[in-house]
């Protein structure tokens, strides 16, 4: 019976062993579910943007909150189909998330569309009263705020720059994403004015797929343009290695808004740290998961810009880069 009696004490435990560890799975699961999600939605591609959600990741986790421990984040990339982010933002409006991050101006204004209570927090490159993301940077109300990294206001000097480097070309070009609206309408308007104001002839050129792209350099050869400028945008940032290494390959001096472009061949590049606005759209994040109201977080904005110059692809397309303008630069990429 002793004997007995022993087999039944293990079985009993060998089964509460079993059904702690079932347990445990359905207690993992509770713990996640009470997590709070964050909801990020950006209109380019995740593989193009690793420096920039690590900066976002860097600003959530100085508030204390990591991925996947205490805090989680679904994505949502419209792979450069900005028709796509309305119905992205729709779900995660629908999935209850407790915040949105909208990292690209197409991408806040379809959220800001689609929720009037859930706290959004952007990152962009324009101005947010213009587009009527916001009423006041100091106190921006409702339920958005964010930071805005001025690409759209100095856009007209990287033609500044470029009519510097090559003061004898009169004929210019500018290249805009057409389904990105409002950032590309606002670049054509200041750009236009930008370059009356050098005396310089403009030329609009569209691009939204990367089969433009052989169309837009064929058509800068037949206009006789000597320079252009890329416009500011996720689509092209997410395409520009390729911009870099057709520019070159076509000979024409380009323009963009910021290093990355510079670093991936591109002759010169003016703009703020894209990956600090990252970093500032983290940290607001977080903030708010703590219980601060997003009306009640000023916009924060850019205050640096930098100029960055590629001395490799400049002796490539025949350029010499003139003294005051290379002591100008932050950097000069070899």
């Amino acid at each position: 019976m002793a004997f007995l009696g022993c087999g039944a004490m293990k079985r009993r435990a060998f089964i509460k062993l079993l059904g702690s560890a079932a347990a445990w799975p359905l207690s993992a699961r509770a713990q996640q579910q009470a997590m709070p999600v964050i909801g990020f939605i950006n209109a380019a591609s995740a593989q193009n943007y690793t420096r920039q959600l690590a900066a976002f990741h860097r600003g959530l986790a100085e508030t204390g909150y990591v991925n996947r421990q205490n805090v989680f984040i679904e994505y949502r990339w419209a792979d450069d189909q900005n028709d796509r982010l309305p119905a992205m933002a729709a779900d995660l409006v629908h999935r209850h998330v407790a915040v949105i991050a909208a990292t690209s101006t197409s991408a806040a204004i379809a959220a800001k569309a689609t929720t009037m209570t859930i706290p959004i927090v952007f990152e962009m490159g324009g101005d947010p009263i213009e587009v009527g993301l916001v009423a006041s940077l100091s106190r921006p109300d409702g339920n958005v705020t964010g930071v805005t990294s001025l690409s759209l206001e100095v856009a007209p000097k990287r033609l500044e720059l470029l009519h510097e480097l090559l003061p004898a070309v009169r004929v210019m070009a500018l290249l805009v994403d057409p389904t990105d609206s409002t950032t590309a309408n606002t670049t054509v308007s200041e750009m236009l004015t930008a370059a009356r104001a050098f005396g310089l002839q403009l030329h609009v050129l569209h691009a939204s797929s990367e089969r433009d792209f052989e169309a837009v350099f064929a058509k800068l050869s037949l206009l006789g343009a000597g320079g252009l400028v890329v416009a500011g945008g996720p689509f092209f940032v997410s395409h520009r290695e390729q911009l870099a290494a057709m520019a070159l390959h076509h000979a024409v001096p380009t323009a963009y808004q910021n290093r990355e472009f510079t670093a991936a061949g591109g002759l010169l590049s003016y703009g703020s740290d894209i990956t600090e606005s990252y970093r500032l759209a983290g940290l607001y994040t977080g903030r708010i998961l703590k219980g601060d109201k997003p009306g009640d977080l000023p916009i924060q904005q850019a205050t640096k810009v930098e100029l960055f110059l590629n001395l490799k692809t400049a002796r490539a397309l025949g350029i010499t880069i003139p003294l005051p303008l290379s002591g100008r630069a932050d950097e000069l990429i070899e």
